[in-house]
């Protein structure tokens, strides 16, 4: 190894050879170092990189990490991934070597996230304390996977936080009938409330909807793409797993609604998005509409639980429910049950009837 100083400004460069992934032999010059121990340990820094050497540094990993999943994710997938790692994970461990990273040093940020602030000014919450040590259990996980780190220091340190349990929100169908009777005066609000209850899609999905989408005669709903909006960008995506890409049956009065709000799109083409807002404007609409109606706000996401739980007090199997939203197990969906607390009373005093049905019999 070994670094030239430039004359013409009194800055320090390398350059050398390196045998890249395809065993090709390369030249690499790097120039700009304000010493010559920079740019040495630069040099160090990328052979090591290149070797995928586990003495590299955490934030060279990181690189090699980007670049080896990244291509396989969403962008908006990565984009949240990336913030964790860029803000929770690298301030602490990116000039440490990956290899000797212990379960104490893990340990120690643990605690320090703990007692971290959140972006409310109060500490991190129990989920999101779960989500940065998974992603760093993620990343310790791809080393020892694909660059031979000997085994992953997240998970012999335990993980952190959890999953609070927190009542599900929901609207009954007379919460909504209020709430969409009171947004009924924006059409383009009211039409996408509608399908977002009577359907109980996702709203990435609902505001990637074009009306190709829309088959009146067979009264279906194509659900095979998603919106989001990433790096100021608007971005049509695949939908979130592949059970989401789905046809959903559309009851009739919907069909009439979509019918005649499509028709009033002036010049919209098959591919054009019939519902081009964002997510922020259906937020003010769910606070405006529930203040004038009487009701509870909720999320967007919870007009989803809303359509999920219709659908159970109406009778419906797990597995027919999860076919319609796009759950990718049923175990999702069975998640849902204890909304309805009057079916246990229901099923209790059917097991009652059964056991007094038993006892009679007995006692002839």
């Amino acid at each position: 190894m070994a670094a030239f100083k430039n004359k013409d400004n009194g800055t320090w460069f390398v350059q050398f050879r390196y045998t890249n992934w395809k065993g090709e032999r390369k030249q690499k010059c790097k120039r700009g170092f304000p010493t010559k121990r920079e740019a040495l340990a630069w040099e160090r820094e990328f052979l090591l990189q290149k070797q995928a050497d586990v003495n590299m540094t955490f934030e060279s990993f990181v690189e090699l990490y980007e670049k080896d999943v990244r291509p396989k994710l969403k962008g908006s997938t990565w984009c949240a991934k990336e913030s964790i790692i860029r803000l929770k994970i690298l301030p602490y461990f990116g000039k440490r070597q990956l290899c000797e990273i212990t379960p104490k040093d893990v340990i120690d940020w643990q605690n320090e996230m703990r007692e971290a602030s959140g972006t409310n000014g109060g500490k991190v919450s129990p989920s999101y304390l779960k989500v940065i040590h998974a992603q760093l259990s993620c990343l310790f996980n791809h080393a020892v996977r694909y660059y031979g780190l000997q085994s992953n220091p997240a998970n012999k340190a335990g993980g952190m936080g959890g999953d609070p349990q927190k009542e599900m929100q929901f609207w009954t169908k007379a919460e909504y009938m209020r709430f969409s009777a009171a947004v009924k005066d924006a059409p383009v609000s009211y039409h996408a409330f509608e399908l977002l209850y009577w359907c109980g899609i996702r709203i990435g999905e609902l505001l990637a909807l074009t009306p190709a989408d829309f088959d009146f005669d067979a009264k279906t709903l194509t659900i095979n793409k998603s919106y989001q909006r990433v790096s100021g960008k608007d971005t049509i995506t695949s939908p979130k797993t592949p059970k989401s890409n789905r046809t959903i049956k559309l009851p009739q009065f919907l069909c009439d609604e979509m019918r005649g709000y499509l028709e009033r799109l002036y010049g919209a083409g098959d591919d054009d998005r019939i519902f081009p807002v964002s997510k922020q404007h259906l937020r003010r609409e769910m606070k405006r509409g529930a203040a004038k109606a009487g009701v509870k706000c909720i999320r967007i996401h919870d007009i989803r639980h809303s359509h999920v739980s219709l659908l159970i007090d109406m009778g419906f199997s797990a597995l027919a429910i999860a076919d319609r939203v796009g759950h990718e197990s049923i175990n999702i969906t069975y998640r849902y049950a204890h909304l309805f607390p009057s079916k246990q009373i229901e099923m209790a005093d059917r097991l009652n009837n059964e056991w007094q049905k038993g006892e009679g019999a007995n006692d002839r």
